[in-house]
């Protein structure tokens, strides 16, 4: 199974969470043993010759590919959250998103200085929150290596938010 055919996957949900908002739902693809196999394969196999030290995910779908792709790379796994969800110290930055604005937090001792961060996350839309996350390892020291994304909607051009950064997406909308 290549990139092009886990589109197949995507099912779009109009007005979702918003009126105008056309939502990219992943779930079908995590329904499916095998395009989920296959999704989590192909980011992997994009940063198996990177030397990562920590992935970092997007609460709450970044979890999703985050984790195993941690797992995968022999890496450790950091979660970026929204705010109250961490229960040690933690560092914050606000963001502006498709519909409104929202906040993310992670361990203030998440990241040690020179450690080598994977940012991920399933979408890539206005680039407010991957760039939010990249804000938050930059913050602690951390070395942002790549930002990957199981989907990125290109019309939105969140691209453009993450300039400098090695981007990559299995699937352009």
């Amino acid at each position: 199974m290549t990139a092009e055919n886990l589109a197949k996957y995507i099912r779009d949900i109009p007005d979702f969470p918003i009126e105008g908002i056309l939502f990219k739902d992943i779930t079908p693809l995590l329904q499916d043993a095998a395009a989920f196999r296959q999704a989590v394969d192909l980011l992997a196999e994009r940063y198996t010759q990177s030397q990562v030290d920590v992935v970092v995910a997007i609460e709450s779908r970044g979890f999703v590919f985050g984790a195993p792709l941690a797992y995968r790379l022999g890496a450790g796994f950091v979660p970026i959250r929204k705010p109250g969800k961490l229960p040690a110290e933690t560092i914050s930055v606000e963001y502006s998103l498709e519909y409104g604005t929202n906040t993310l937090q992670m361990h203030k001792d998440a990241i040690r200085p020179g450690q080598r961060v994977l940012v991920v996350d399933d979408l890539l839309a206005t680039g407010g929150s991957a760039r939010a996350a990249i804000e938050l390892v930059e913050r602690c020291g951390g070395i942002v290596t790549g930002v990957a994304f199981l989907i990125e909607l290109e019309f939105l051009h969140g691209r453009a938010k993450l300039d400098g950064y090695d981007v990559y997406t299995l699937l352009k909308f």
